[in-house]
């Protein structure tokens, strides 16, 4: 298996993911609209097939181009793309589709794949674009992954937990990180101990790989840090990797409403834990990056980027508002 054909690529995980399979000796070959930069542009090992993911006929022109032997697919957002896709790609070695921890329907603690329910999802909600309807869709997707191999299609499924590291669009990390380079005390939610699992990129971009590799059809795979960490000690983890100090100040529902806050408008806040087991995984031979390694690579490239979570921001003047009522107490 050295060809591989990636669905999206430009971005985050798939970014993550075509290094990965160069690093590994694969030719690689991107497929998606061009709508992003390209960071691949100039290199001659990756080449490209423009086309929309939606369009079957534009993903059998690409599967006709480069006959991958491998298809990873990054931009699979409703059911109805995968089951196009293990169709249009039935006799590849390998089709692994990125799904979610999300798309568990239970809160058990660990999730595990096969043990623990998946989503229900609708009809309606197969077809939505909304956040409410992106774990019912994820796990539909992974049904249909499910069912392409009880026909004899090499299909798999990864199910990765909250995603961090270098690329990382969404800026949950950044907010963290920004916090801890420009402030000596941070407000933490709740007693700090609260656990919301995380994967670093690279180690989702080596799963996809290893999965493809030595995964069995009509299994999922879940990935995340196999050491996990609470919010505070992540606090802790990128003060360390950023070579600072930072007190952290916890702050309870009373105290955050005193100041128009709630507990969920922190990022990475997560009431109930979620916990994801990698013990599937790890026994085909992955190991996740340790926890200060993969932060310190995170750090260093907020540094170098313009990220700074400012989207999830609650406000300074509201978390100052909030240390100052603790002070008093």
């Amino acid at each position: 298996m050295d060809n591989a054909l990636v669905i999206g690529g430009t971005r985050f995980i798939g970014r993550h993911l075509v290094s990965d399979l160069l690093d590994n000796g694969y030719a690689v070959t991107l497929f998606n609209r061009g709508t992003h930069d390209n960071p691949f542009e100039d290199d001659p090992r990756v080449q490209h097939v423009q086309g929309d993911r939606t369009d079957d006929n534009a993903l059998r022109t690409a599967k006709l181009t480069v006959e991958p032997d491998a298809v990873f697919d990054c931009v699979a957002y409703k059911p109805g793309d995968v089951a196009s896709a293990v169709d249009i790609f039935a006799d590849v070695d390998a089709y692994v589709y990125i799904s979610s921890g999300a798309a568990y329907g239970t809160e058990t603690i660990p999730k595990r794949e096969g043990v623990t329910d998946l989503c229900d999802c609708t009809d309606e909600q197969a077809t939505d674009d909304s956040p409410e309807s992106y774990g019912p869709r994820k796990a539909e997707g992974d049904r249909v992954v499910f069912e392409a191999a009880s026909r004899g299609i090499n299909a798999m499924s990864v199910r990765p937990c909250i995603v961090y590291g270098p690329h990382d669009y969404t800026e949950r990390l950044d907010y963290w990180i920004d916090r801890v380079l420009n402030y000596d005390r941070l407000v933490v939610p709740g007693d700090g101990t609260n656990v919301w699992h995380r994967a670093y990129v690279e180690d989702v971009a080596s799963a996809m790989r290893l999965v493809a590799e030595e995964g069995e059809p009509g299994e999922a795979y879940n990935v995340g840090d196999r050491r996990l960490v609470t919010l505070e000690e992540m606090v802790e983890v990128i003060a360390d990797a950023a070579g600072t100090d930072v007190e952290v100040v916890h702050a309870g529902e009373r105290e955050l409403a005193a100041a128009g806050l709630d507990t969920t408008d922190f990022v990475l806040y997560r009431e109930y834990p979620h916990v994801l087991s990698t013990d599937k995984l790890a026994r085909l031979g992955w190991d996740s990056t340790p926890v200060e390694e993969a932060m310190r690579r995170s750090v260093a490239a907020h540094r170098d980027s313009d990220r700074d979570g400012s989207e999830h921001d609650p406000g300074r003047d509201a978390e100052t508002r909030v240390l100052s009522i603790l002070d008093t107490l």
